[in-house]
């Protein structure tokens, strides 16, 4: 049965390439503040085009889409949600807002990953939304693709045992290892897509949780920078990283550098498209 360690993950050989994303990004991070805060006004219209933007892409990546003039009604609220369709745009929108605002208090536990799963489906009654799949689920899992499968490793690890187990080893070494949490956050967004936990969201779940983790470790680009439309630009390469380093995951002997790079590519390409908004 697949284990979590991440106290050991953290402290193993790093590949020259994902050491290169690593300085590059923590270049952006370092830089002062106070720069953009003297452009609130800029700041703010990221922050609001952001939001928008990823809510409809997060959702088109799984193949969920409502036509443009709908979406721009329902991501103002000045119309209501209409199909399961737009209930879950709209879903999506708002734990797009509780995460921007909540951050700082919204731990990494399994009580707080089902809370944002709750919100996923709120305005679905009569959904699953909140609850881990049962144990019975599909000995192959079949993560949320548009037009086609990406098929993990059968796990034979209960679903809510293995988020517990996730959530408590990705913690301690945050714990331990606080000096660069960017590989492990990514890490565990890998884990959580294999884990599958859901009976659906998982794909949207882990770019939710993606967020929480880099906001909650001060890497705030996501907030202004749409992560999601930039995973969904390059979705087929998104997929092919998630295929690779799932390959052997029940084993524990799989490779999770392709997706972490892909990752990184994507976090540092972000902070870049942020900076010339100011130039």
């Amino acid at each position: 049965m697949r284990t979590f360690d991440y106290d050991s993950f953290a402290s193993a050989p790093v590949p020259n390439e994902i050491r290169m994303y690593l300085s590059l990004i923590a270049d952006f991070k370092k830089k002062p503040k106070f720069i953009y805060l003297q452009k609130p006004d800029t700041l703010e219209k990221l922050t609001q085009n952001a939001r928008c933007l990823s809510a409809g892409a997060s959702n088109r990546i799984e193949g969920i889409s409502t036509d443009d003039k709908r979406m721009e009604g329902l991501l103002s609220g000045k119309v209501s949600p209409r199909s399961a369709v737009e209930k879950e745009i709209r879903g999506y929108h708002f734990c797009l807002d509780q995460i921007a605002l909540n951050y700082q208090n919204i731990p990494v536990t399994p009580y707080s990953i089902l809370q944002i799963h709750g919100y996923l489906y709120q305005y679905l009654p009569g959904s699953r939304g909140g609850f881990i799949s049962a144990s019975d689920k599909p000995s192959t899992a079949i993560a949320e693709v548009e037009n086609s499968a990406l098929i993990l490793s059968p796990s034979d690890m209960d679903a809510q045992e293995a988020v517990e187990s996730l959530c408590a080893s990705f913690n301690l070494a945050m714990r331990n290892n606080p000096a660069n949490p960017l590989l492990l956050i990514l890490q565990f967004v890998l884990d959580f897509i294999c884990i599958q936990p859901f009976a659906e969201g998982n794909g949207r779940m882990s770019r939710l949780l993606l967020l929480l983790l880099l906001y909650r470790s001060d890497y705030m680009v996501g907030r202004y920078i749409s992560l999601e439309t930039m995973i969904e630009k390059t979705k087929i390469s998104y997929f092919n990283s998630l295929q690779a380093s799932s390959k052997f995951w029940v084993e524990g002997a799989n490779d999770p550098w392709e997706f972490i790079g892909y990752m990184l590519g994507i976090i540092l390409a972000s902070y870049r498209e942020f900076e010339n908004r100011f130039l």
